[in-house]
């Protein structure tokens, strides 16, 4: 039987489900990065539209930017320690995709444990 999911849920994948979210928070997994690193990182996002996503994680704190006034300034971006506590769900579903989802060939970030 169908049910509703439960309001956690989703709230995570109203967040989670946006386009490029999961990639930017994937892409910062490793460790902080800057704007430019980041729009290599996932390809074919706009700098206008990875600027909304990262505005957008950090009112949720999940990301926090750090400006380096320089010169040159310089931007950077790192997880929270609300956005790195993703680590274990993100892996999982990284094994997921591994599993059941055919592969395409990239030229992304190198996968995270």
């Amino acid at each position: 039987m169908c049910t509703e999911p439960e309001p956690a849920i989703t709230r995570v994948f109203q967040m989670l489900g946006k386009r490029w979210t999961g990639l930017i928070i994937a892409a910062l997994m490793n460790g902080p990065g800057h704007f430019a690193e980041l729009r290599r990182a996932v390809p074919g996002i706009s700098e206008r539209m990875l600027s909304d996503r990262l505005s957008e994680l950090a009112a949720l704190d999940l990301v926090t930017r750090e400006v380096d006034a320089g010169p040159p300034l310089r931007v950077s971006y790192r997880l929270t320690d609300a956005g790195a506590a993703l680590r274990p769900a993100m892996a999982e579903l990284t094994r997921w995709a591994v599993e059941h989802l055919p592969a395409e060939e990239s030229a992304q970030c190198p996968e995270f444990d």
